[in-house]
């Protein structure tokens, strides 16, 4: 099935499972119908089966989404607290469409559990309760990680909720990632379990290859342990002082736990000049996203990195933070650096990426489809290195083949059926379904808003020098920190993001051209600024993380806005 077709049975309002191939475009489909809805103010949950698969999207875990949590089993009481909780009844109640990316990693009980919570939430008998619900993934991908006390697990085409969701399967037969017919056709085999001894040949060609793939090429392995050996080996070669980042948090400790366990960028990250690293955020304004590679060039005058991605981008990195939000409140929250040493990666946080050069170790697979999640990762067969695999490595679980198979007929059924139906019976159905979903015109005219003001940030943030010199300028009449951010509809943060490139721009071209900031310790009481630039002169440093953990222990807890905006006057 096309992209396009599969966009207008999902316009249709069908309940979909979205399938096919790696590369094939199955989360592309997905963004698309997000911003269809969402530029018809139809509210859409957009979430995932794990929090590395949920920043892809730029959603949420389904159990965090949904309020199950890590829990395996459910009681009415579950439910009753669940529905006191007053966020997330309201979540519910303005959700129209829910998709689920990843559902292959996701256990059928569990999804029966989700589908229960939300019959539940919605007060009604309907799959989903009444929701149009997308299922999006491939059963080849890695499945379910299953813990020692589940005694029965299976794929999420097992739940009662699969059948009862009459849902219409998709599977995208177009290919994007791969243009090499030949590799191609390796993939191909070892999806449909025909690896032939010519196919085994070619990938043997790949072992120990001797082709230059270039210094970006990334390593995955299929254990923690051999990622953490070959990252902490290669920094340890570059002989230059490292900068350490330490994550901070606060809030709920089992909260905290969650978010440090789930987050990718490490508790501790240690960086130098040369440093590869790859993003574990998706950046608000575009311009990186989580699994983005790049290389540490430089650390600014506050200790920040600068990262030089693989497309030539140049980021100034300042921590970012991950959050558990209730009623509006942060429950729990985390705060490091959105980076991540990356010489090497395990095979099961490459899913979803795309690269143009790797290495991978397949040696110590142990699960089926681990193979071919690890080799459809590269575009070409020149552009793999193999370092080794072994037989498991290359197989598929049987059940998974049969049940594709099922799929394809499926796919071919429901896109012969859209293919008998004209263009206007089409456009007709979706307008109806649009109909039914779309929201009250005061809802519209709230929406509008909002997504006006987002735009005019976005047209800020396309001309960077225009948008610092309007910052510039506001600065120069001595305007509140608040009053700026609200003029300019950006965050605070982003007006200091833009005064500490005016100093540095300074500091480096001695162009003078920054105004005086002096005004700003306005915004700081006397002791805060005193008690800050104390700490950033015992932490000796200019990092962020260090002062904050410092503050902490003496119980004074600024936020990283008011540090940083201390930060400024470090040499005034």
């Amino acid at each position: 099935m096309l992209q396009s077709e599969a966009l207008d049975i999902l316009k249709m309002g069908k309940n979909v499972f979205l399938t096919g191939p790696a590369g094939s475009g199955k989360t592309h489909v997905v963004n698309e119908y997000v911003k269809y809805l969402k530029s018809m103010a139809v509210d859409v949950a957009v979430t995932a089966s794990t929090g590395i698969a949920a920043t892809h999207i730029g959603g949420m875990t389904i159990h965090s989404w949904s309020g199950l949590g890590i829990r395996d089993r459910l009681t009415d009481y579950d439910i009753d607290d669940l529905m006191q909780r007053q966020y997330l009844y309201k979540r519910f109640e303005r959700t129209k469409v829910l998709i689920i990316d990843e559902v292959s990693m996701l256990h059928h009980y569990r999804l029966d559990l989700i589908e229960w919570i939300c019959r539940q939430m919605k007060r009604s008998d309907r799959p989903f309760g009444g929701m149009q619900v997308v299922l999006c993934g491939d059963f080849f991908q890695l499945p379910p990680v299953t813990r020692g006390d589940i005694v029965e697990s299976e794929f999420a085409y097992k739940a009662e909720v699969w059948g009862s969701s009459k849902l219409t399967i998709c599977y995208l037969s177009e290919q994007h990632r791969q243009k090499d017919n030949i590799y191609l056709s390796i993939l191909s085999q070892i999806r449909e379990n025909k690896v032939t001894e010519k196919t085994i040949d070619l990938l043997k060609s790949r072992l120990n290859a001797q082709d230059n793939l270039g210094t970006g090429t990334t390593k995955l392995y299929t254990h923690n342990i051999d990622v953490d050996v070959i990252n902490n080996r290669h920094l340890d070669l570059i002989k230059v002082a490292g900068k350490s980042y330490v994550m901070s948090h606060k809030g709920s400790p089992n909260l905290t736990a969650t978010l440090r366990k789930s987050c990718l960028s490490p508790e501790t990250l240690v960086l130098k000049v040369g440093a590869r690293v790859m993003f574990t955020k998706n950046h608000m304004d575009g311009g990186f996203v989580n699994g983005t590679l790049g290389v540490v060039k430089d650390f600014n005058q506050f200790g920040d990195p600068v990262v030089r991605t693989t497309t030539g981008m140049l980021f100034t990195v300042l921590p970012g933070s991950w959050k558990i939000e209730e009623e509006g409140k942060v429950k729990a929250e985390i705060t490091q650096l959105p980076l991540r040493l990356a010489w090497a990666i395990t095979v099961h946080k490459s899913q979803g990426m795309s690269l143009d050069a790797m290495e991978v170790d397949l040696s110590n697979a142990f699960v089926r489809g681990m193979g071919y999640v690890a080799l459809s990762r590269v575009r070409s067969l020149g552009g793999m290195k193999l370092l080794g695999f072994n037989e498991m490595s290359l197989q598929v679980d049987p059940e998974v083949l049969e049940r594709d198979l099922e799929f394809r007929r499926m796919s071919d059924s429901a896109r012969q059926d859209l293919a008998e139906m004209s263009r206007a019976e089409i456009a007709e159905i979706q307008k109806g379904y649009l109909k039914k979903i779309e929201p009250s015109s005061a809802e519209r005219q709230l929406k509008n808003k909002a997504k006006l003001r987002q735009k005019e940030k976005q047209e800020n943030q396309i001309a960077k020098k225009s948008t610092v010199e309007i910052t510039s300028d506001m600065i120069a009449k001595e305007m509140p920190l608040a009053e700026i951010a609200d003029a300019r509809k950006v965050k605070p943060e982003t007006i200091v993001s833009h005064i500490e490139d005016m100093v540095m721009a300074d500091k480096l071209e001695k162009t003078n051209r920054c105004p005086d900031i002096t005004y700003l310790k306005r915004e700081l009481k006397r002791s805060e600024i005193d008690d800050i630039l104390s700490a950033f002169a015992k932490a000796g440093t200019t990092t962020l993380s260090p002062v904050y953990n410092l503050l902490a222990k003496q119980k004074k807890k600024p936020s990283y806005l008011k540090i940083r905006l201390a930060r400024l006057f470090l040499d005034k």
